[in-house]
């Protein structure tokens, strides 16, 4: 047994106890159908099925004996606990249950003989089992199915005789047809075999208990551990894991009551381990993690403090390792299972754990086993043993079976020792504490705890630096110094980085170890002064192509072998230049770069600053300072150099320009003429080089990218920026360090321009209007401004529709469309002498109502002199502008009656009335130019169409209305009929001759057309005088294609006298009109109601007089009687001045009426 696998736990301890069975009679290699029967018993085993652990043996296969029984233990002393083949023997070994296969149907001809020949086998079978309990059963292979119970009496009968032959009770044969459902019967035989198994460990645990009668707790306590213990896996085996787990506890517990000396406290740990990992399992097994881990917490704080010998210490170091190990291979599993862990309780605590306990061991061993070499291995080994193995679990090679406190034998004690020592000494300690950190560390990071994971990898990098194995500790340790750098452990990556040092020292990589080098040497290190100037000496060796002193605490092997590899390095010829990128570490220069302003016209030489300060023991000189743009033609302007010896790179004199003092800040600052190509363009520093070394040695080239700053800038910043401290007060040419700000970029922008724009124009703008912007250019330049460009339009930017909306033009005379643009850029406007002033007239057609924001931008060409170089600039300036779009006016549209009644609907071929009125909403005056009325087809005027309001001017609130006579023939559509479009023709009022004038349709509303079967008119005069007869002729008309009975009736009124037909009946054929005359006799002035005319259709009942009242006039206005006729010889205009009184409020009302002579009285005027 070697020490690598001697705390192990054994594989027989760590498996899931199955009950053991065994198949005999089956040639599994040369019959196909004993093949297919074991493979149904074991290939492909679902989680369903029974737990049984199966084994294929042959019929006269030996057992292990059973030792003669004992009947009394008065006299017994037991030699150990547990003996190490025990578990294997029940579980691999002595079988719960054999099974005997044998081919045999229930009709076999020769049954006699085979009935014998199966009672011979198991007989065999048990001749091998003699005085074990194990159960036997026969199973038959046979080739026809069976007929179900009872109703195959020669089987019923030959298997009885079978089950007397070969002693066996009926439940113990059993019959397998060999058919295409040989799995099912598989399962049903598995069943069967377990239960018989049950028993088998169901007797075995009863056998065991009453060994414990005998037992007394003086001379046998270690019985009662083993006791304990057997009956508890036996439970296991019988998959009672309740009992199993109480069992198991009670021998835990016994375990601890042993009295311990240090000749058996390994054996007394060994077990105590055994039980708990057997408690922690079932525990998870249970679902009850909290139970596993009280019950781990338990057992180390037990087991800690109980050493053993001291020269051996490195043995419980070892044994406590394991522990953690084991459980927390137990918790993963369990996770991996279902189990859910948390950050604070997870595996990796218990990984990380052991890995302690595994350094421990290893510095133990480095103090325990540290003989000289001259100590040879004793001879005979006092660790072999006769049959190899151990008889007892925990126990001394060299003194198994010695329960005594006292040594026998000091000697050989000493030189067992000495072995042990001696073979932990080979140990490969490192590789064992790698690999639990590594568990450690996969854990911590599935449970995202990255501090822990950060902190076990640093140690996995020191445990490879031990190992020898360098590589992988640099990898490691590269990982995690960038967490430290970002959250300011500068103590613990001071640590990491001077392991890092060794390593890359100890494998001569120049470049990690000139890196690790300038950053140990930095404000982040926490060296002391000395320690930094033997590593700033070092670097300086390194950069004159020489070895570098040793890393104090080196392995000496490794330091040989290491300055070997730097003589080579020095030696070999190569590239000696290095580039290494310091944004990502804190190294011991500081950069800052800082443009002085975050723009630069075009006619102003860029400045700015690179600010250096050095952290290093000593001043240490550069040789070139040099920086990188976006743009590489400025880089030749940007460069400081200078020339020395390499032997003095760390001449104490600060004289030098590149000579960097320790504390102090220098500035370099720079300037250079920008390219006119780069207007409006970002000029940024992509990266500055400082060069440390010569080419004649090593060349170290510093690069930060952008302008400056590294790992610790940004919460220098920060901690500067909160920071209340009162800063010392420095000469007038230091700066403090932490005030300074990197800009690495700015703007180029074009030369500011002296030329004065303004813009002229009367706001708002109106719909669809040409709308006039003048723009003014005047030059206050000294020079000609050459190639002067104008972009005029809507701003870019803007919402889409606008866009579509709005077209800009330099033509005003012509009213534009939308395929004008909305955008006129580089309008060519020629060149401009020294104050010299023009003027460009801008037309704009805004489509819709709302803001507009228009650009106008000047460009132009001018030649201007930089830094004694003269340069050709394109200046520009812009205005923006916001306008206003509103309405015109607003057009008020409407339907009404001959007898100014407002009409939801017409009636086919009556005349109706169409109403427009035009209301100024413009704050400008506004002419009406003309207005034309385009009517559908389905619409016909009555009289021809004029305009009334050409050449109107509205204020603002003014109106301007019109009248029109229209009829409508009778149609089909139901639901309206489309009237056509009111076209107004408008402009802006202006002196301006040339204003175009701009044509707004209106779309009329669609009207809906009735057919009414009567059409009744009057004709009566426009007024009546007090007692003089008034003529009145009404006109019916037949609209329909129908004869019409018609039933007309007067209704008379108090206010007159009627002569004429006051009731008739009468027939009007279709189209035909019929005439009825009245005479009516004014009593009483004013505006009096006529008497009603009442029309009842016998066809049409629903023609309602209610409908009449529509066409004919219900009022009329009587004057008193006159003395003297011929004082009236103009007609009255008294009842026209009444009606229309609402619309002569306006000066601006103009109505016209069509057709007067057809519907209403001749004597009538409107105005």
């Amino acid at each position: 047994m070697t020490p690598p696998t001697h705390w192990d736990f054994p594989v027989e301890l760590c498996c899931r106890p199955m009950a053991f069975v065994t198949l005999t009679g089956l040639d599994v290699v040369y019959n196909a159908v004993h093949r297919a029967v074991w493979d149904a018993f074991c290939a492909n085993r679902r989680a369903d099925r029974v737990p049984i652990s199966f084994k294929v043996l042959p019929g006269d296969h030996e057992y292990p004996k059973c030792r003669t029984k004992r009947t009394s233990y008065e006299w017994y002393i037991p030699k150990g606990i547990l003996k190490t083949g025990w578990m294997n023997k029940h579980l691999n070994l002595v079988p719960a249950l054999v099974v005997v296969f044998y081919e045999l149907d229930w009709d076999e001809p020769q049954w006699k003989e085979k009935q014998l020949e199966c009672a011979t086998r198991v007989e065999i079978v048990r001749q091998s089992l003699q005085g074990r309990n194990t159960k036997v059963a026969v199973v038959l292979i046979q080739k026809k199915t069976p007929l179900p119970p009872g109703e195959d009496v020669i089987a019923s009968e030959r298997a009885a005789a079978l089950c007397n032959a070969c002693d066996l009770s009926g439940k113990s044969l059993f019959v397998l047809p060999h058919t295409d459902h040989l799995v099912g019967y598989i399962i049903r035989l598995e069943n069967a075999f377990y239960e018989h198994a049950q028993t088998y460990y169901y007797t075995e645990i009863r056998r065991v208990k009453s060994h414990k009668e005998f037992l007394n707790k003086t001379t046998h306590q270690l019985l009662f551990v083993r006791h304990q213990f057997k009956i508890a896996f036996f439970s296991e085996l019988k998959q009672d894991t309740q009992n199993a787990l109480k069992n198991y506890r009670t021998a835990y517990n016994l375990v601890h009551e042993l009295r311990a000396h240090e000749t058996n406290i390994l054996e007394i740990k060994t077990m105590a381990g055994f039980i708990n990992y057997k408690i922690c399992r079932l525990c998870f097994q249970h679902n009850t993690p909290l139970d596993a881990i009280a019950q781990f917490r338990k057992h180390i704080d037990l087991c800690k403090k109980k050493i053993g010998s001291a020269e051996l210490a490195f043995e419980h170091a070892a044994w406590m390792s394991k522990q953690f190990q084991a459980f927390g291979d137990l918790f993963d599993e369990a996770i991996k299972l279902g189990l859910t862990a948390i950050q604070t309780q997870n595996p990796g605590f218990y990984y990380q754990q052991a890995a302690y306990y595994a350094q421990e061991r290893k510095q133990l061993a480095s103090m325990l086993c540290n003989h000289d070499s001259s100590v040879t291995y004793p001879s005979p080994d006092p660790l072999e043993t006769p049959t190899g193995v151990l008889d007892f679990y925990g126990q001394r090679p060299w003194r198994q079976g010695i329960l005594s406190f006292d040594l026998s034998d000091p000697e050989k004690e000493k030189m067992g020792i000495l072995s042990l020592q001696l073979k932990e000494k080979n140990v490969l300690h490192s590789e064992l504490i790698i690999t639990l950190l590594s568990n450690a560390v996969a854990q911590f990071k599935k449970y995202k705890c990255p501090r822990m994971k950060s902190h076990l990898m640093v140690q996995m990098g020191e445990e490879y630096y031990y190992a020898k194995d360098y590589a992988k500790a640099l990898k490691l340790l590269d990982y995690v110094m960038c967490e430290y750098r970002s959250e300011g452990w500068w103590t613990l990556l001071t640590s990491i980085l001077t392991t890092a040092l060794k390593c890359s020292y100890l494998m001569a990589q120049l470049k990690d170890y000139i890196t690790y080098s300038l950053e140990l040497l930095g404000r982040a290190s926490t060296l002391k002064e000395d320690q930094k100037s033997r590593i700033e000496k070092n670097l300086i060796k390194v950069l004159m192509n020489e070895s570098p002193d040793p890393e104090p605490d080196c392995d000496t092997a490794a330091v040989k072998a290491s300055q070997k590899l730097w003589a080579d390095r020095v030696s070999l010829a190569g590239s000696n230049i290095f580039t290494i990128e310091v944004q990502d570490f804190i190294p011991f220069v500081q950069c800052k770069a800082k443009f002085l302003a975050p723009s630069f016209h075009v006619d102003v030489p860029v400045q700015f600053d690179v600010y250096l300060r050095a952290d290093c023991p000593h001043p240490i000189r550069f040789s070139k300072l040099c920086i990188s743009f976006n743009n590489q033609d400025y880089n030749q302007y940007c460069v400081v150099e200078e020339a020395y010896q390499k032997s003095d790179i760390l001449e104490q004199s600060s004289q030098g320009t590149m000579c960097l003092v320790p504390g102090k800040t220098r500035k370099f600052s720079f300037k250079f003429v920008a390219k006119t190509e780069d207007v409006g363009k970002k000029i940024e520093i992509t990266s500055v080089d400082l060069i440390l070394g010569s080419e004649s040695g090593r060349c170290v080239i510093l690069n930060w990218r952008g302008g400056g700053g590294d790992a610790a800038s940004s919460q220098e910043a920060l901690q500067a920026a909160r920071s209340f401290k009162r800063r010392p007060k420095l000469p007038d040419n230091e700066v403090h360090w932490d005030t300074l700000t990197i800009q690495a970029s700015t703007m180029i922008i074009s030369r500011v321009p002296n030329i004065s724009v303004q813009l002229r124009h009367e706001p708002p703008a109106l719909t669809n209007e040409m709308y006039c912007l003048i723009v003014t250019v005047e030059s206050h330049e000294e020079t000609v401004a050459k190639d002067v460009k104008l972009t005029a339009g809507l701003k870019p930017g803007q919402d889409a529709n606008l866009t579509q909306k709005t077209q800009v033009t330099l033509h005003g005379t012509d009213a534009c469309d939308d395929s004008f643009p909305a955008l006129l850029p580089d309008i060519p406007v020629g060149d401009l002498q020294p104050g010299e002033k023009l003027e460009k007239p801008i037309y704009i057609r805004c489509g819709t109502v709302g803001a507009r924001m228009f650009l106008f931008y000047i460009s132009y060409l001018i030649n201007t002199v930089v830094e004694g170089k003269e340069i050709l600039c394109r200046c520009h300036r812009d205005e923006t502008v916001t306008i206003d779009t509103v309405f015109p006016f607003d057009v008020a549209v409407k339907f009404v009656s001959t007898k100014l009644e407002h009409l939801d609907r017409v009636f086919a071929d009556i005349p109706f009335l169409l109403m427009t009125d035009i209301l100024s909403a413009s704050p400008w005056p506004i002419t009406i130019v003309t207005s034309q009325l385009q009517l559908s087809a389905s619409m016909t005027p009555v009289d021809q169409l004029e305009s009334y309001v050409g050449n109107v001017v509205l204020q603002t609130g003014e109106s301007a209305s019109e009248c029109f006579c229209l009829r409508c023939p009778p149609v089909t559509n139901a639901s309206g009929v489309a009237t056509g479009c009111y076209v107004i023709s408008w402009k802006r009022s202006s002196p301006v001759e040339s204003v175009p004038v701009v044509n707004t349709i209106i779309t009329l509303p669609h009207v809906i057309v009735e057919s009414i079967p009567l059409h009744v008119n009057a004709d009566l005069p426009s007024f009546g005088r007090v007692r003089e007869s008034l003529p009145v002729r009404y006109h019916l008309q037949n609209k329909t294609n129908l004869v019409q009975d018609v039933e007309v009736s007067v209704e008379p009124s108090d206010a007159f006298m009627f002569s004429g037909l006051k009731q008739i009946r009468l027939r009007i054929l279709p189209g035909m009109q019929q005439e009825m005359l009245y005479n009516f006799y004014p009593l009483m002035a004013g505006y009096q109601q006529l008497p009603s005319l009442h029309v009842n259709l016998m066809r049409f009942p629903n023609f309602t007089n209610q409908l009449l009242r529509r066409f004919i006039p219900t009022n009329i206005f009587v004057k008193v009687r006159l003395q003297f006729n011929h004082a009236m010889k103009n007609r009255s205009f008294d009842f026209l001045r009444i009606i229309l009184s609402p619309f002569a409020q306006n000066s601006a009302f103009s109505f016209h009426c069509c057709c007067l002579q057809n519907i209403l009285s001749p004597k009538t005027l409107f105005i």
